[in-house]
C-alpha cells in the first residue's frame, strides 16, 4: 500500500505539471527524475499547489495548516530550487516554474551533494535526448515559440544597422533588468556528468537569469550569483568568443532567462537539427549573406555553424572551365578543364539568423541582412501563455483554474491579451473560453473597431 501511494503522489504532481500549457509527459524517466527532486511528501505539496503565482495565505488554505507552517514548506521548497518567489506591490507570491526552463535547469545550476547529479544527469538525458515526447512537445507543439535567438550584436554593430530593436539587443535585455544573476550552464554539466565535455571548452558560468528569477536563486540555494551589468556583458562577450549562441525567453519585455548555448550540448540547438526543417526556435529578424566576390571559401563558416545549416558545395561557375590552351605548329588547341570552386551554402530553413559565421568570416564576405518576413515576438509572458494556450487548446486551464487565477487583475491581464490578438485567434479563444463575458467584450470591441 506504501508503494501505490508513493506512486500516487509522484502521479499527482505529473498531472499537476501538465493541467498548464508546458508540462512534461508521463513516463518512467519522468517519474525517477521526480524521485530525486521530490520527497513523496513535498510531491504531495506541490500537486496542490496553483500553477500560477500564489500568495502565503493561499498556500496556507490549500494545505490546511497555518500560514507560520506554510510559510515553512514554502521557503524549504524555494532552497531545493523547486519553487521561486517574488515580490509584487510588497505582497510576496510564489511559483511553481515549468519543467524547463526551470525546476530541471536549476537542479543543475550549481553543484550541490543533496542529490545524485551524474544520475540525475542520466536521467535527464534519457528523458529529454532518448525520449521524444517530451522534447517535440516543449519545442514543436505549439506555433508560438518559448525561446528565440538573439543576434550577434558585434556583427550588427556598423553605422547601417541603426534598424536593429531594442529587444533584439541583449545588451538591452541586460541594461533594462533590475536583477542579474549568472549560474551553471545545466546542458553543459549534464554532458559532463555523462562523460562528454563541451567540445569548444566553453565554460560552465554562462546561464543568465533576470528579475525576480534571478533574485530568488541567488537568495535560495545559491543557484545563481548576482552579477552587476559589466560582468553580465563581460560574460556575453566571452560568449561571442566561443561562438555561442544566445537564446532567451520568446518576449520582448522582461524575458527571464538568456542561455548562452553551444552546438554540441544544448538540447535546443539539436532539436533544432533533429527536427530540420521544422524550426523549434524563434529565429532572428536576420539571414545571412554571401559576398561571392570577396569568399574565399575557406570552410570556416561550415564549421563553426551550430546547427550545420551550412555546407560547402561545387560552385556551377567553373574557373578556367573549357578555356583553350595555345596552338603551337599544326596542333590543335586542347581544352583545359578549370577546378570547380566549393563556396558555402546556407539552408536559410533552418537559419538561426545568430551571426556566428559572420563573425567568424575571415574576409568579411558574410553580413546579416534583414528577413523578408519578420519574426513576431509576444510582448510578455502574459502574451506567450495565452497564445501558448490557444494553440495546444488549453485556455481553458489557464484561465478557469480557480487555484491558478485567483483575483480578477490576473483575470484582466488575460483578457486584454486575448482583446489584442488577430481575430482567427480570438474565434479560437472564445471557442476554448466558452466564457459570455468574453463574447460580449469580443462583440463590443468588433463594433467599436473601424471597418475598412
Amino acid at each position: 500500500m506504501g508503494h501505490l501511494t508513493s506512486r500516487d503522489a509522484y502521479k499527482n504532481l505529473e498531472d499537476r505539471l501538465n493541467w498548464f500549457t508546458q508540462g512534461a509527459p508521463s513516463s518512467e524517466t519522468l517519474t525517477k527524475i521526480l524521485g530525486v527532486l521530490f520527497t513523496e511528501k513535498e510531491a504531495k505539496w506541490v500537486a496542490k499547489l496553483p500553477i500560477r503565482p500564489f500568495t502565503l495565505k493561499k498556500a496556507a488554505q490549500l494545505w490546511g495548516t497555518s500560514e507560520a507552517k506554510a510559510e515553512k514548506l514554502l521557503d524549504h521548497l524555494c532552497e531545493k530550487g523547486l519553487l521561486v518567489d517574488s515580490y509584487d506591490r510588497g505582497v510576496r507570491k510564489f511559483v511553481l516554474p515549468p519543467p524547463m526552463i526551470g525546476f530541471f535547469e536549476f537542479s543543475l545550476m550549481r553543484t550541490r551533494g543533496d542529490i545524485d547529479q551524474k544520475y540525475l544527469s542520466e536521467l535527464f538525458y534519457q528523458y529529454i535526448n532518448v525520449e521524444e515526447d517530451f522534447i517535440k512537445d516543449l519545442f514543436l507543439g505549439m506555433d508560438t515559440k518559448l525561446g528565440r535567438v538573439f543576434v550577434n550584436e558585434s556583427v550588427l554593430m556598423t553605422e547601417k544597422t541603426n534598424h536593429i530593436l531594442d529587444y533584439e539587443r541583449a545588451t538591452h535585455i541586460i541594461e533594462e533588468a533590475d536583477f542579474i544573476g549568472v549560474g551553471t550552464c545545466f546542458c553543459r554539466h549534464k554532458m559532463y556528468h555523462l562523460g562528454t565535455p563541451c567540445k569548444l571548452g566553453a565554460p560552465m558560468e554562462t546561464c543568465l537569469t533576470f528579475g525576480n528569477v534571478a533574485r530568488s536563486l541567488a537568495e535560495h540555494g545559491g543557484y545563481a550569483r548576482l552579477i552587476d551589468k559589466a560582468e553580465a556583458k563581460s560574460i556575453l562577450e566571452m560568449s561571442y568568443g566561443y561562438n555561442l549562441v544566445q537564446m532567451g525567453e520568446n518576449v520582448r519585455e522582461n524575458p527571464a532567462f538568456m542561455c548562452n548555448c553551444c552546438g554540441c550540448c544544448c538540447e535546443a540547438l539539436e532539436a533544432v537539427r533533429r527536427f530540420s526543417p521544422m524550426q523549434p526556435i524563434a529565429t532572428t529578424n536576420y539571414l545571412p549573406h554571401i559576398n561571392r566576390d570577396t569568399c574565399v571559401s575557406c570552410g570556416k563558416c561550415e564549421k563553426v555553424c551550430p546547427i550545420l545549416a551550412i555546407s560547402m558545395e561545387e560552385d556551377a561557375a567553373v574557373t578556367g572551365s573549357e578555356q583553350a590552351a595555345p596552338a603551337t605548329g599544326s596542333e590543335q588547341a586542347a581544352p583545359v578543364t578549370g577546378v570547380a570552386k566549393k563556396r558555402p551554402v546556407i539552408d536559410e530553413t533552418i537559419c538561426l539568423g545568430c551571426g556566428v559565421c559572420a563573425r567568424n568570416c575571415p574576409t568579411k564576405a558574410i553580413t546579416l541582412q534583414r528577413r523578408p518576413i519578420e519574426v513576431i515576438t509576444p510582448v510578455n509572458s502574459t502574451h506567450r501563455f495565452v497564445l501558448q494556450a490557444i494553440e495546444k487548446g488549453t485556455l481553458q486551464n489557464l484561465v478557469f483554474d480557480n487555484q491558478a487565477f485567483a483575483n480578477h487583475r490576473a483575470m484582466a491581464a488575460v483578457f486584454g491579451t486575448i482583446l489584442k490578438l488577430p481575430p482567427l485567434k480570438q474565434a479560437l479563444a472564445s471557442k476554448q473560453f466558452k466564457s459570455v463575458y468574453l463574447d460580449n467584450l469580443l462583440s463590443r470591441q468588433k463594433k467599436e473597431t473601424p471597418q475598412n
